[in-house]
């Protein structure tokens, strides 16, 4: 009875501490997107807005199934919920994937061909963001008809759980489409992540070379924005991919190779929710960066 309440206590904490603080970066991306109309302020809205729905439908009713409520969400609210949390988790890669180009366009020189890709307005970003809904909300769209709330299903049929929900078997055909639909979005767009980073470390490492030539002839040197900003996009970047497989090897670890022990299952839940709760401390603590960065672009 203890460990549940514990459960309960310590993701109800983390839980509005990472809306709060994605609330935060939203809201102030929301004002300097009106003052300045800059892509990047629309990119962080996005991602930020869909770390909310993660900890929200991931979060929240793992707390109230924590103390006890399993039978609080019916049918339908128990599929939007499920539905909404692989939605936003999905965003939540491609978003990343488009900071991370977008910070190395804004970085390379001003001669180079990825300048091309820059927009010239946040509006030609728009129907980048629609595709990026409107894949996912595809990718998922096979959920709402497996999932179904504890209370309307049978011993028997169950699969999976998740205290509140439970996943139906598939036929073989739908689930292995699907499978390959995700698995296909995560490489493509954790490819791109990767090129962009690598093309970044390029670029500092030629930066950094400068900056010793600067020092050793004993002259001033300012890092610019952009530098910073590169350097703080390149540590949420890890943020993700540090996440993102560690949720992948402990499902895997819980799923297939040992028992479902009250510990392992709380760790996988913390997993799934770590970026979501990490990314806004990383934006609010360079958020500064970004920002002069992207002033002049």
């Amino acid at each position: 009875m203890i460990l549940p309440l514990v459960k309960g206590i310590m993701f109800m904490f983390l839980t509005g501490l990472g809306v709060v603080g994605n609330t935060f970066v939203l809201v102030n991306n929301m004002s300097l997107f009106r003052g300045t109309m800059k892509s990047i302020h629309l990119i962080l809205i996005n991602l930020s807005f869909a770390n909310i729905i993660t900890l929200l439908t991931g979060g929240m009713p793992r707390t109230i199934s924590s103390f006890g409520l399993r039978n609080f969400i019916d049918d339908i609210t128990c599929k939007t919920v499920v539905y909404l949390s692989r939605v936003a988790r999905g965003l939540s890669i491609c978003t990343t994937s488009l900071l991370t180009v977008a910070q190395a366009i804004t970085i390379s020189p001003r001669a180079s061909r990825w300048r091309r890709l820059q927009p010239r307005s946040a509006w030609h970003l728009l129907p980048l963001l629609l595709f990026l809904w409107i894949l996912n909300s595809v990718i998922s769209m096979n959920l709402p008809f497996y999932i179904k709330n504890i209370s309307s299903m049978n011993t028997s049929q169950i699969i999976s759980s998740d205290n509140y929900c439970y996943l139906q078997s598939q036929h073989w055909t739908i689930r292995w489409i699907f499978i390959v639909f995700l698995v296909s979005r995560d490489a493509v767009f954790q490819g791109v992540m990767g090129g962009a980073s690598g093309y970044m470390v390029f670029l500092l490492h030629k930066h950094h070379q400068q900056v010793l030539y600067l020092q050793t002839s004993k002259l001033l040197h300012r890092t610019p924005p952009e530098v910073k900003a590169a350097k703080s996009v390149l540590l949420l970047m890890l943020c993700f991919l540090f996440f993102y497989w560690a949720d992948c090897f402990m499902a895997l670890y819980v799923t297939f190779f040992f028992e479902k022990h009250f510990i392992e299952v709380i760790v996988l839940q913390l997993v799934e929710l770590g970026y979501a709760i990490l990314s806004p401390v990383v934006l609010i603590h360079r958020e500064g960066h970004l920002a002069d960065c992207w002033r002049g672009h």
